[in-house]
């Protein structure tokens, strides 16, 4: 999948929270249809397999109930992407992420070949189709996941390069695939944020602490030895730097990756590091663009919200600029057309067990959605976010976000303030019942009703300030039809 993620450690946020986003955005001509579930343990299944590569996994027996955006439509599998665990463990998976040939010529993807001619199915790997499925449901710790998910890789392999984000109330693991069998994984440092634009990202990591303590740095047995046999260590400096070793270099990249990159920094980071200009020290072409930063300022929940529906603004690359500009388009914005939903997973330490976590998100381009808070420790989903059929509706939220930003896409200059309005209006009444609720919720006895009607309200306040949000951006897009004329009749 195309997306961008944005982590952040406890000590960057606003609240001490640790934070894991990503706009999980479909193909190139795609729009996968999405829904918010609660996966209770007797639903989890425990002989799995997968649609794409045919991969058969046995499962544990003992697993935990779970969130997840799977796909409506199951042809290709569940595709489960986002969710948090009974644990308070959080897993968004995944980033598409390069590769190179000398890695995929040592170590191969494990491709399904189907039956031919007389010889039998080969299954292929585990990926993105069933990758939450496999882990979340089992994990306790963001430390754990890195660990699960690294052993399934190391056993069934993969067909495909990902990068996948854990977290927990202190901690937030990174995982990257390597080739068909081998990964990498660091903890995030805890006053730190992390860029991933859909390459390889890790620029550093420590072997003697990988082979030793595990403190920060985790990997399969055997990657250094990977690394030498197949010359994989292209660094000048003496550092292993893994995105050298295990990452693209291509003309594509500046194009579509390492801008993305190239502005988050500039947002979080505009006086520590120049950006622009020609002593700039990152450019949107540079491929060094550091993984990991610490920000200048606490960061913010609204602001992993702003930066992952951004699109180049201030900028000559805007493709809604007015300023006529031959850049303006250039690069891939990170607010693209195609975004199915924005997961941010905040995990509150400061807070009961039961509200811990917050799953923040919302469906379809981020330009023109709206951000809503939803109480994951429990077992009901409200029909605005969960019911979503593939027959288009404004009784699903999914749907109504979809067709907000079709509408106004057009007119963005006319519609652009409408938006504006929404979004605040939808952020600020969220914002005020997550803190109503968080009182009642830690006061109550029965946290579990209370939990249920808070996500109720959330999705009441979200279905009439989107409905309503429609209703002015349909009337202002109308006005603008071609076949308009100003002369009524008398």
């Amino acid at each position: 999948m195309a997306c961008t993620t944005l982590l952040v450690g406890k000590k960057a946020s606003y609240n001490g929270a640790t934070l894991i986003a990503r706009n999980d955005d479909s193909p190139t001509g795609v729009f996968h249809v999405k829904k918010l579930v609660v996966v209770e343990p007797k639903d989890q299944p425990r002989h799995y397999q997968s649609v794409l590569s045919r991969v058969k996994v046995e499962l544990p027996d003992n697993p935990l109930r779970y969130t997840a955006m799977p796909n409506v439509n199951k042809k290709d599998g569940i595709w489960a992407a986002a969710g948090v665990n009974s644990a308070n463990v959080s897993m968004t998976a995944t980033e598409t992420i390069t590769s190179n040939p000398r890695v995929l010529g040592a170590d191969p993807y494990v491709e399904y070949v189907p039956a031919k001619g007389g010889k039998k199915e080969i299954p292929g790997g585990i990926g993105e189709e069933e990758l939450v499925v496999l882990v979340l449901p089992y994990i306790k710790s963001a430390r754990e996941g890195a660990l699960r998910l690294g052993s399934l890789l190391e056993q069934y392999g993969t067909y495909e390069p990902n990068g996948i984000a854990f977290s927990d109330k202190d901690e937030i693991w990174w995982l990257e695939s390597i080739g068909g069998h081998h990964w990498i994984a660091r903890k995030v440092k805890d006053d730190e944020y992390v860029i991933m634009p859909n390459q390889f990202g890790l620029d550093r990591f420590d072997f003697s602490d990988a082979y030793g303590a595990k403190k920060e740095n985790l990997c399969s047995p055997d990657l250094q030895q990977f690394v030498e046999q197949n010359h994989l260590a292209l660094d000048l400096e003496g550092e292993f730097n893994p995105r050298l070793a295990f990452g693209s270099h291509e003309d594509s990249d500046h194009v579509y990756n390492t801008p993305r990159a190239w502005y988050i920094g500039r947002y979080f980071n505009p006086r520590s590091i120049k950006w622009e200009g020609p002593e700039a020290q990152y450019t949107p072409e540079s491929d060094d663009i550091p993984w990991a930063l610490k920000p200048e300022r606490k960061i913010t929940v609204e602001d992993v919200k702003y930066i992952l529906a951004s699109h180049f603004q201030g900028t000559p690359f805007d493709p809604y600029s007015k300023i006529v500009s031959p850049e303006k388009g250039l690069y891939r914005p990170i607010g693209i057309s195609r975004t199915a939903f924005l997961s941010i997973a905040e995990i509150r330490g400061d807070k009961p067990e039961a509200i811990q976590a917050v799953e923040w998100f919302a469906f379809g381009s981020n330009v023109f959605n709206a951000l809503v808070p939803f109480y994951p420790n429990t077992d009901a989903v409200p029909a605005y976010f969960g019911k979503t059929t593939l027959t288009v509706s404004t009784d699903a939220f999914y749907w109504s976000s979809r067709l907000l930003g079709a509408l106004a896409d057009p007119h963005f200059g006319r519609c652009g303030i409408l938006i504006e309005r929404y979004q605040n209006s939808v952020m600020n009444q969220g914002r005020a019942l997550l803190n109503q609720y968080d009182q009642k919720i830690a006061a109550a006895s029965d946290k579990a009703a209370l939990i249920a009607e808070a996500n109720e309200a959330v999705a009441e306040m979200a279905k009439k300030e989107t409905d309503k949000a429609l209703d002015a951006v349909l009337f202002e897009t109308s006005c603008q039809m071609k076949n308009g004329f100003a002369r009524s009749d008398n």
